[in-house]
């Protein structure tokens, strides 16, 4: 009876012996799936890009093209007028890319040290024009014709924020008719709802982009300005020294001066900046 016992211990010792040895020796669990979802989460960005009305189409055209080689990625846009965009981004607005259609407010963000160092540069070009309704009852070819008392409401965007205006009002100045016209003014928050006001038969007349004219069939072009009468309309672009994804976002930007964005951004009637 005494050997039997001993033997069984003895079994159990050994077991218990080897129980610990394959403890010791076997390898921790793996935890890929923990590790991949904590490596694609970091990889993954969503951006948010603040651009001029204007681009809307444009960029919105784009974005596919992007997200085919970064699928990673999301974009957002916020569109609206220049100045408003500015001033959203003074006042925190978590903003990634700006695209602005003009230098003013680019020029305001930059001497208060806003975008990565860098990142700046014109990206595309535009060009002012006098547009009116399909079934306008006055015809216009140029536009000095905005003086005729037949024109009683003209519709360009607010100076201020909207830089579609200020190249506006540059181009009446320089022409001799500003204070003639200025009383029949009718001012948009941006220069889309300048070519809803005219589409729609608001007014009589608006100035606008030529990207935003090529958008309607609703308006007749009467005249484009010459140039020289207004600053160069010059679109910027620059990267937000407080994004979040400084990398992600240099990357979009760096797309956006690519062949295949380019051509979209030509097709919309914009001209690509000199570097």
């Amino acid at each position: 009876m005494r050997v039997k016992t001993w033997r069984v211990g003895l079994l159990s010792f050994w077991m218990t012996v080897l129980l610990i040895a394959c403890t010791q020796l076997a390898p921790p669990a793996p935890q890929l799936s923990q590790q991949t979802t904590v490596q694609s989460a970091a990889q993954t960005s969503t951006l948010l890009v603040a651009a001029a009305a204007s681009l809307q189409k444009a960029l919105q055209e784009i974005t596919p093209l992007y997200t085919q080689a970064n699928s990673n990625q999301t974009i957002n846009y916020n569109f609206a007028a220049s100045g408003a965009l500015q001033q959203q981004i003074e006042q925190g607005a978590p903003v990634d890319v700006f695209i602005s259609a003009a230098e003013k407010q680019m020029k305001a963000l930059q001497e208060k040290g806003s975008f990565a160092s860098g990142t700046q540069r014109d990206l595309l070009t535009n060009q002012l024009v006098l547009i009116t309704p399909k079934q306008a009852a006055v015809s216009l070819t140029d536009f000095q014709q905005l003086v005729k008392p037949e024109i009683k409401r003209i519709s360009i965007g607010e100076p201020r924020s909207v830089p579609a205006g200020q190249y506006s009002t540059e181009v009446l100045k320089n022409l001799g008719i500003l204070e003639q016209v200025q009383s029949k003014f009718v001012f948009g928050s941006n220069v889309k709802s300048v070519l809803t006001a005219v589409e729609t038969g608001d007014v009589d007349a608006g100035i606008v982009y030529i990207t935003d004219a090529k958008s309607s069939d609703q308006i007749t072009i009467a005249a484009t300005a010459d140039q020289k009468l207004h600053s160069p309309i010059l679109y910027p672009i620059a990267v937000l020294k407080s994004s979040k994804s400084i990398d992600s976002s240099k990357r979009y930007a760096e797309f956006l001066q690519s062949d295949p964005a380019k051509a979209v951004f030509e097709k919309y009637g914009f001209g690509i900046a000199k570097p």
